[in-house]
């Protein structure tokens, strides 16, 4: 217990201090910084402490650790605005009953949809159609959590990201095409978290970090990940009521959020369930311009989970999430 919370103030502190940085002007890889997950998108992102099998490798690897079933599969598609397609998928897999943690998989791929490239070029208009570009991104990733004890669990992500911006053609001083240069950008970054059930009833406190890399070297430019520190606290607040109702659930999510381009943030989730095969979620962050609320569903039976999630987005549109898990 004392070597847990010591390794618990080290991290808070650790936090404190990154706040208290300089915030850099930009980041690049954005689409990291997007929940692509149907649960996630109904309760706003505050997934810190919320414990959801392989999903966990993208919000808080620890989440991963006390994973009931042996293996665990999630598929996630999510239809952001500008006709941009988020895909992901996880697998987890819990080796001898979890004795030795669990390891796993994730992908998340990124369709920007195509885009009409152009060229300088000495006519009326001033130039001329090239190519389509297709730009693209990716992360996959491995990831690995154990529980030390029943309260203390940990787990990281390591993972590796490609970015695709398409093409340029270089014109000679002639004017005519000369060179077809394809514009890539590789990096790896690392997540970490923890989560602590503290015993009292279903209260619980975690944090992760996201995104952790060196900088990233795009042609004779550097960017940043989108770095994120999370604090986490949830409960079933059921727990509080001397008369639990019989088979519902209310669970309680709030999350603290500090990125490195973004103005700090608060997400609360809330999660109901008045039978066990039936979720509905609501959930708020702040600090956005467009979006600050969303909804969700989500249905479960024979190891199989539906997940959906709306959210609307303002003059951007409507976003929506849709989720398929299954456990064996």
């Amino acid at each position: 217990m004392q070597k847990t919370s010591q390794i618990i103030v080290m991290f808070l502190f650790l936090i404190s201090f990154s706040m208290a940085q300089v915030k850099l002007a930009q980041t690049g890889a954005q689409f990291l910084s997007v929940d692509s997950d149907a649960k996630a998108g109904g309760m706003a992102g505050a997934l810190t402490t919320v414990e959801m099998s392989s999903a966990s490798v993208f919000f808080n690897p620890a989440g991963m650790a006390r994973m009931n079933s042996m293996i665990n599969v999630m598929a996630s598609q999510n239809q952001w605005f500008a006709d941009i397609s988020y895909n992901a998928f996880s697998a987890a897999f819990r080796p001898s009953g979890g004795k030795y943690g669990v390891i796993a998989a994730s992908l998340v791929s990124v369709d920007y949809g195509e885009i009409q490239g152009t060229q300088v070029w000495d006519n009326d208009q001033g130039y001329i159609d090239t190519d389509v570009l297709t730009p693209s991104a990716y992360a996959a990733g491995i990831g690995y959590a154990f529980a030390l004890s029943d309260k203390f669990a940990v787990g990281g992500h390591l993972k590796s990201i490609g970015l695709d911006y398409g093409k340029s053609i270089y014109p000679d001083e002639a004017g005519k095409a000369d060179t077809v240069k394809s514009h890539l950008a590789f990096s790896n970054a690392f997540d970490f978290g923890t989560i602590y059930r503290t015993g009292w009833k279903s209260l619980a406190f975690g944090m992760s970090v996201r995104n952790f890399s060196d900088e990233v070297t795009f042609e004779s430019e550097g960017f940043q990940l989108p770095l994120t520190f999370a604090l986490g606290i949830s409960m079933d607040v059921f727990d509080l009521r001397s008369e639990m109702p019989e088979n519902q659930d209310l669970l309680v999510s709030v999350d603290a959020l500090h990125y490195r381009s973004h103005a700090e943030q608060i997400r609360i989730g809330l999660e109901y369930k008045p039978i066990d095969m039936l979720s509905f979620r609501a959930g708020y962050m702040s600090s956005n311009d467009e979006n600050d609320v969303s909804f969700g569903l989500g249905i479960q039976q024979f190891g199989l989970v539906f997940d959906y999630a709306y959210e609307p987005f303002g003059r951007l549109g409507d976003i929506q999430r849709m989720t398929v898990r299954f456990s064996i």
